[in-house]
This record gives structure tokens, sequence and C-alpha cells, in this order.
């Protein structure tokens, strides 16, 4: 079927191959009829002129007697044409005087030509103005100058209701004395069916290389254009939905060559487009699932203590205080949560912020008051280099410290627990660490500990107030500024936490 598709499609009035065929051909057969006209063009004027250059010889080979005879006999019945002359032609003599002497006549009578006398006599004044050895005259004579002789001085004439080709040709008795001028005539018609003979033989040779032209570029051009059908199959599969298909590159036409690498790049673009919106989408839809949630919860608690209140738990203080306490806790956190999702929608929307040079270490130092005040009973070690510069925001790096200090806090015992800080130098950057001794994190757990409202232990952070989006806000943050950051952990031997920002 697809094979029968590619036939109707060769063979449509529209495609490529049909119109390169025809416009090819019609370039062809346009450039063989304009060779046609130019060859009978010029082979009418070589025909014509060998014709002359034969008639001219003709009149050199007689002997100047005769038209010294003719110039003197009163008798036209007397003169008789030469031999050699065939019946076609016809032979006349004009003498110095301008008399009209015809030899011989073609079948019509009237067919013998006659041009005005002052015509014969320019003829007569331009020969003789020339040099007279250069004229053929007589004898030995006339053979040791033959390859002198000039073009004849031929017309073409209408005698007789046709076409005549007519030479006129001066002889003399000696070197200087002119006799007369001979004139020989024929008819055109005899040349012109051999022109038109030559030409219908050219037309045919032309039509048959024609059609030998499109049997030969029939499958000539189907081979040609075969890189251009396999770039439109591979683009109907392409159409169809598989967008892993790529045009093939090495098909031995540069131009076509070019194309399909332009395409296989606009297609490697669209597929990683494709891939990225399939991504956000899946990841909106876990975010909308998350967030719904989370957000149902606190608002279930909240809803829960109304119906108490509302079923007389409003007339005992003691129960009045539990619930309104409750769901002061409960609005806290439904109010950080939202808080943290639309901080998570604007780092989202607007990834790149301003950022200004100056010393790290001094916005960690100016925080320690506070961190310290946050470890309560845990053990805090701060390990700060001086003059750490780089480019940073503050507000957002000191919201990445305290996001992954009281991520350390909620995952050690407020007793025991040890937290160190450490501010470094590290690979033409600055390297911020937060070290716990808490349980650690699983293999299972720990690639996910950025993902948003992705909590290893559900009921631990709940208990603090904990969504899962700290560690996310963190890596977006961190990525905004150009950064990495990363956790290393094992199971019961605390974690670590590395946040690096080019220098």
């Amino acid at each position: 079927m697809k094979q029968e598709g590619n036939d109707r499609s060769f063979f449509a009035f529209n495609s490529l191959r049909i119109q390169l065929l025809s416009r090819s051909l019609l370039i062809l057969a346009v450039l063989l009829a304009l060779i046609g006209l130019l060859q009978y063009v010029f082979m009418r004027e070589v025909i014509y002129r060998n014709k002359a250059s034969s008639m001219q010889s003709q009149i050199m080979s007689i002997s100047p007697d005769v038209w010294q005879h003719s110039g003197t006999s009163q008798e036209y019945g007397d003169l008789r044409p030469p031999r050699f002359l065939t019946p076609e032609e016809n032979l006349a003599f004009i003498d110095l005087q301008g008399n009209y002497f015809v030899f011989s006549s073609g079948p019509d009578s009237g067919s013998t030509p006659k041009l005005d006398a002052q015509e014969y006599l320019d003829v007569m004044k331009r020969r003789i103005m020339r040099n007279p050895v250069d004229e053929e005259f007589s004898g030995q004579e006339n053979l040791d100058v033959r390859k002198k002789r000039p073009w004849p001085n031929y017309k073409i004439v209408g005698a007789g209701g046709s076409e005549q080709i007519l030479v006129l040709q001066p002889v003399f008795a000696e070197p200087g004395q002119a006799l007369g001028v001979v004139q020989v005539s024929t008819f055109t018609a005899p040349l012109k069916e051999l022109l038109v003979r030559q030409l219908l033989v050219f037309l045919l040779l032309s039509i048959i290389a024609l059609l030998f032209g499109l049997l030969g570029f029939l499958p000539l051009l189907k081979r040609t254009l075969v890189p251009l059908s396999n770039m439109v199959d591979t683009a109907e599969q392409i159409d169809a939905g598989n967008l892993a298909r790529r045009f093939p590159t090495r098909q031995g036409q540069l131009e076509i060559d070019r194309l399909a690498e332009s395409f296989n790049g606009m297609l490697e673009r669209l597929e990683a487009s494709f891939a990225a919106e399939r991504e956000t989408q899946e990841q909106m839809r876990r975010f909308i699932a998350d967030a719904s949630h989370e957000l149902r919860t606190p608002l279930t608690s909240i809803h829960g203590f109304l119906e108490v209140l509302l079923r007389g738990a409003a007339n005992q203080p003691e129960q009045l205080y539990k619930s309104l306490k409750s769901m002061h806790s409960e609005s806290e956190r439904l109010n950080k949560l939202v808080h943290a999702l639309i901080l998570l929608a604007k780092l989202d929307r607007t990834p790149r912020i301003e950022l200004t040079e100056g010393a790290l270490d001094n916005v960690l130092r100016d925080m320690e008051p506070q961190l310290r005040i946050l470890a309560g009973g845990r053990k805090l070690d701060l390990n700060i280099e001086l003059d750490l510069k780089c480019k940073y925001d503050t507000d957002k790096m000191k919201q990445v410290i305290l996001n992954l200090f009281q991520n350390a806090v909620q995952h050690t015992d407020p007793e025991k627990g040890h937290i160190r800080v450490s501010l470094l130098r590290m690979n033409n950057g600055v390297q911020l660490s937060v070290q716990d001794n808490g349980p650690g994190i699983s293999e299972l757990h720990l690639p996910h500990v950025f993902d948003r409202f992705y909590r290893s232990d559900s009921s631990r952070t709940r208990k603090y107030g904990g969504a899962g989006l700290g560690l996310a806000i963190s890596k977006s943050i961190v990525s905004a500024h150009g950064g990495t950051i990363s956790a290393v952990s094992r199971e019961g031997e605390g974690a670590t936490f590395y946040v690096w920002l080019p220098a």
C-alpha cells in the first residue's frame, strides 16, 4: 500500500519529481529548438555560399574566348551554353556596353533574371580596382590562382515568381582587360528542400533524444530524490507521534543533510520541552495533591474543635481553653504552610534574585544568638573562617541557614543533641555545612529529602509543625544563587547538609 501511495504521488501533477522532470524536459526542448533554428540559419548561409562558389567555379572554367565571341556576335541563336551547366541553371553574359545575352535558361522561359545595367557596371568596376592577379582568367593561370579566388558575389532575387540565387563574375581577356560580367542563376527550391530535410532529421533525432532522456531521467531523478522521500517518511512518522525518530543526516546530499541536521536539532529541543512540560505537569499534580492533603489536616482539626465548642464545650472554661489553644496552633501551622507555598510559587516564577557581594561569615555570626536559642539544650559548635566573600541575597541565605538548622534541631535529642555549623572556603567558592548526630537518613529516603512535601518521619515532623517544604525551599534558593545543595548521611550516624556558593 505504501509503494502504491508513493507511485501515485510520483505521477501527481504537483509532485516535485514531475515538476522537475517536466521543467527539465521543457528547457531541453527549448534548447534543441533554438539549436535547430540556429542550425537552419547557419546551414542556409553555408549551402547558399557553397552553391554560389560552385557556380563561380563553373564560370571560371570557361575559356575567355567564349565571352569574347559572344560580345562580337550579333546572332543570339549562335550562342551555345557550356556543356557542364545543369538544365536548372540560367547563364547570361553582359558586355561592357550593357548588352544582355542569354546563353541558357531553365524550363521557365521567363526565369532568367535581369538586373539593372548599373549593377553590372558596379561589379566590373569593383573587380577592376582590385589586383588583377587575384582574378582567374585563363588556362594554367586559372589553376595557379584558384586558391586565391575570393568569395563569390551572390544575391537572392525573385524571378518568374520563384526565388533564385544569382552569381555575378567579371571575366577578363588578359590581366586588366575586362570583357564583361557573367551571370549564373538557379532556383533555391532544391536548396530549401535540402535544408528542410536536414531540419526534419534534426527534429526527429531531438524527439528521440527527448524520449531517451525521459526514460533515462525518470529512474535517475527518482534515485536522486530518495533522500527527500526518506525525510518525508520520517516526518510522517514524527507527525504520528513518534518524536524519538530522527532524520538521516548522511545521505550524500549537502543541502538535504544540513536540513536534516536542523530538523533533528529542532526535534531535540521540542522533545526536551515536552519532557519538561510533562515533568512540570507531574510535579504540579503531586504538588496539588500534597498541598491539598497538608491543608486539609489543620482545617479538619480546626473544624473538629469548632464542632466540640458548638456542642457545649464553650461553657466549660477548661475545654474552651484547650480547644482555642489547639485551633491557634493549627492556624499557625496553616499560616506557615501557606507562606511556604507562596514562597515556592514565587521562586518557581522568578528564579533569579538580586545578588550583592559581601562576607557571608558576617551573616552567620549575626545569626549566632538566634541559632543558640533554637538549639536549646543541644550542643552547638560554630567553625567560621574570616572574610568569606561571595554574591548572595542576605534574607534568602538567612532563610536557608534557618531551614537547615531547624531540620537538624527537629532530628536531634533536646539534651544529647550535637549540631556543628561550618563555613569554609572550598573549590573557588564558599561551603556551608550543618552536621547533626541524629538518627540519620536511610538510603531509601536520602535521594528524596529535597522533594516537596517529602518526610522520612511523618509523625516526628508533624509534631514540630513541619510540612516537608523547608529543604525544597532551600534547594530553590541555592539554585537561584547558582550554587548546589546536597546531603550525606548513614542511618544511625546523623546527617550533614552541604551548601556551596560560587565566589
